[in-house]
């Protein structure tokens, strides 16, 4: 693989990967109805669906989550899914640093289809799309349904 300008230039092989299936979903799947984003609380965001599903997700799951092409490179070299906290480097002798817990300190839509959370770290160029955040949903129907798909 290489790159050029900081565009990531794959090779052949990424061509012939099998992708993984992408379910459809309807109009009303990706449609919020209602939006609650708890900033001052700090208990995280959630949507109520035109289609009657609702989801929430922490502050700390979102961030870890982020969409921008950094942050979809970054796990995708720890192997790890939306969500999943990058590894920490462990420090022989160290004693843990206190690390401020995920928070946005500005939430904005963006037209009609996301969100942009511009985060207490700094980080802001993520896009959070009203479909990427149904699909990453992490309700226990969603998640079972999830895995289901994975297997097979």
């Amino acid at each position: 693989m290489g790159s050029h300008d900081g565009i990531r230039i794959g090779d052949a092989r990424e061509l012939t990967q099998p992708r993984r299936a992408v379910r459809i979903l309807g109009r009303d799947a990706i449609a919020p109805q209602k939006v609650r984003i708890d900033k001052s609380g700090g208990s995280g965001a959630s949507i109520d669906w035109k289609d009657g599903h609702a989801s929430h997700w922490t502050f700390a799951w979102l961030r870890n989550a982020c969409p921008c092409a950094t942050c979809v490179d970054e796990r995708e070299q720890f192997g790890l899914e939306p969500g999943q906290a990058k590894p920490e480097p462990a420090k022989p002798g160290a004693l843990p640093m206190y690390k401020e817990p995920p928070r946005p300190r500005d939430i904005q839509r963006v037209g009609h289809y996301a969100l942009r959370f511009a985060w207490n770290d700094g980080h802001e160029s993520g896009i959070y799309s009203w479909d990427y955040l149904r699909r990453v949903c992490q309700c226990a129907e969603c998640l079972r349904e999830n895995a289901a798909e994975q297997q097979g």
